[in-house]
Order: C-alpha cells, then sequence, then structure tokens
C-alpha cells in the first residue's frame, strides 16, 4: 500500500494509462457536481454502495474521503448499519470491519 492510501496498482496505472485514470477521475468529479448532495453525502453513498458490492478498497477509500468531507465515525458506521436489511448482516460486518481498519489508520 502507498502511502495516504493509494494502491501502488493505482499509482502504476496513473504512470502507465494516465489518460484512462484521468477520465475516471474526471467522471467522478463531474458526477459529484450534478445535483445539490454534499461532498459528505455523496461519499456515504458511495460507501454504501462499496459495502454492497463487497468491494474492500472502496469501502477504505470512501470511508477515507467522508471522512475528509467532514463525516463522523458515527455517521460512517450508520450508513453501513443502515444496509443490514438490504445486503445482509455478514456484508456489513465486513464492510465495518474494512472501515474500522481505514479509521485507525486515520484517527
Amino acid at each position: 500500500m502507498a502511502q495516504h492510501g493509494i494502491p501502488d496498482w493505482y499509482k502504476f496505472l496513473k504512470e502507465t494509462q494516465s489518460d484512462f485514470i484521468e477520465a475516471v477521475e474526471d467522471l467522478g468529479k463531474i458526477t459529484k457536481k450534478a445535483g445539490p448532495l454534499s461532498e459528505k453525502t455523496v461519499h456515504l453513498i458511495q460507501l454504501g454502495g462499496a459495502a454492497a458490492i463487497r468491494s474492500e478498497g472502496s469501502v477504505h477509500s470512501h470511508v477515507r474521503r467522508a471522512s475528509e468531507a467532514g463525516a463522523s465515525k458515527d455517521e460512517i458506521f450508520h450508513t453501513l448499519i443502515s444496509l443490514t436489511s438490504t445486503i445482509g448482516f455478514p456484508n456489513v460486518a465486513a464492510a465495518l470491519s474494512w472501515a474500522q481498519e481505514e479509521l485507525d489508520k486515520i484517527s
């Protein structure tokens, strides 16, 4: 894992496939500006999506980003536990574990 939580594979792609990564990053920026939701809210929604597809890396990323946008630990955990009836307790438990790992790094 590279500095600031950016995985080495992402840094490699950024160096070798810069146009692709730039397009992906631009898409993220544009979608965040597409409506009235705050940056924090968007990251909490994306965190929920990451948990739903069991993407550990994305859970880490969106916990970090939501925190940087002002989300509290309670808001992050509430986002995840709110998914229990939708994605099931085992998936939520995994996401909570991944979230705690990231929160431990940034606190």
